[in-house]
């Protein structure tokens, strides 16, 4: 890996990202879409500035992880439970309804084939935990029943979208309910350690050197990738190893400190994920195509809301809240696009397939992002009344 290359290749992102967000926050435009924008504008697609976005994508995961940590620094472990049991069924029970509607699409509009349409369908059923949680400020993520509900459908949501990658891969034994236990049993084992490791290994390394800050960055950055490499290792994801790593230390009086040392951090990572992302984007397709997906995207963003705001309403959310939880909630994944290339790689999408899940996952994020920001309190709201971190 050329050392030159990416110093070129990260000072064109962070100054393009710099140039044209200062551009779109004059316009009273969300600084997100500014990201977007550059990546699609300086990668392989548009300037070539920016020729291999694979390893600008590894580097983005890292913000996805930070941003998993400190929202499971936050959270004690018996609150989230319950809030499990709260949100279980309707995060499922709403990720198939989802899933069927996109697998409609695709068999009668696009005229996938079944097996093809069965992964569209698959790649619209979540939600995006980067866009989301972005989204949210600070206060109310941490504090906030808000924060906490979505925290709790997110992480549901993460939970089945690995089960859907193990049997994508080929890694499930062929019986659902096996595969899922086996998950389960890695999950808590993984839990288990974590919490044994605080107990025994960082609160009394943290207690005796807390006075140094530039240690207590590290140990704790130390902290949160090494369990997020472990999950990965047993088949789980980095992201949910680096929410048990959070929520293991969430107990700690120095967690909130932690928590403000990391986040210039989680920043940047997270600019270089949404750069990735516009990077990605090709419209080199069929108009046809081009137009279906368009639509489609807008669509799935008006029927997530509504179902979203049904589910949470008949769970016992006053209407408010769940009106705002469901605008929140209302975009498709990341996890989109990562299905996307397995389905290109294993030879089940087509490139044209492939790429109207693309472009419908990015207009989803991007329409989901406006009208968040318009509507309700975010770090990037163009209104300085909404505008919170």
């Amino acid at each position: 890996m050329n050392v030159e290359s990416i110093i070129f290749e990260l000072s064109v992102i962070i100054v393009g990202a710099a140039l044209l967000g200062t551009l779109f926050l004059f316009l009273r435009q969300p600084i997100v879409i500014a990201y977007l924008a550059v990546g699609f504008a300086l990668g392989p697609n548009g300037l070539g500035l920016v020729r291999n976005v694979a390893h600008i994508e590894e580097f983005a995961n890292v913000g996805v992880i930070l941003l998993l940590f400190l929202i499971g620094l936050n959270l004690q472990p018996l609150k989230l439970v319950g809030l499990f049991r709260e949100t279980a069924l309707l995060t499922f029970g709403s990720a198939l309804f989802f899933g069927a509607i996109a697998f409609l699409f695709a068999l009668v509009v696009l005229q996938c084939p079944f097996r093809s349409s069965m992964l569209f369908g698959t790649a619209m059923m979540f939600s995006s935990t980067v866009v989301s949680l972005k989204l949210v400020p600070t206060t109310t993520l941490h504090h906030k029943r808000t924060g906490e509900i979505m925290t709790s459908v997110l992480l549901l949501q993460d939970v089945l979208a690995i089960l859907v990658i193990l049997l994508i891969s080929g890694e499930s034994t062929g019986n659902m309910l096996n595969t899922f236990g086996l998950l389960a049993a890695k999950f808590i084992l993984l839990g288990v350690l974590a919490f044994s490791g605080v107990r025994y290994v960082m609160l009394p390394l943290l207690r005796k050197y807390d006075v140094i800050q530039e240690y207590t960055f590290v140990a704790t950055l130390g902290w949160c990738l090494f369990w997020a490499e472990a999950a990965d290792l047993l088949g789980l994801s980095h992201e949910i190893g680096a929410f048990l790593a959070g929520i293991s230390i969430a107990s700690c009086p120095i967690s909130l400190i932690i928590a403000e040392h990391l986040k210039p951090l989680r920043e940047f990572f997270l600019i270089l994920f949404f750069f990735a992302i516009g990077a990605e984007l090709d419209f080199q397709i069929a108009p046809r195509l081009l137009i279906a997906a368009g639509l489609f995207g807008i669509f799935l963003i008006i029927m997530k809301a509504a179902i979203f705001r049904y589910s949470f309403q008949r769970s016992g959310e006053g209407e408010k809240l769940a009106s705002e939880l469901a605008v929140r909630l209302s975009q498709c994944s990341e996890f989109s696009l990562l299905v996307a290339f397995a389905g290109v790689s294993g030879g089940i999408l087509t490139r044209e397939t492939a790429m109207v899940i693309q472009i419908t996952t990015i207009v989803t994020f991007v329409l989901s992002t406006y009208w968040t920001s318009v509507k309700y309190p975010t770090p990037i709201s163009v209104s300085t009344s909404l505008r919170k971190d």
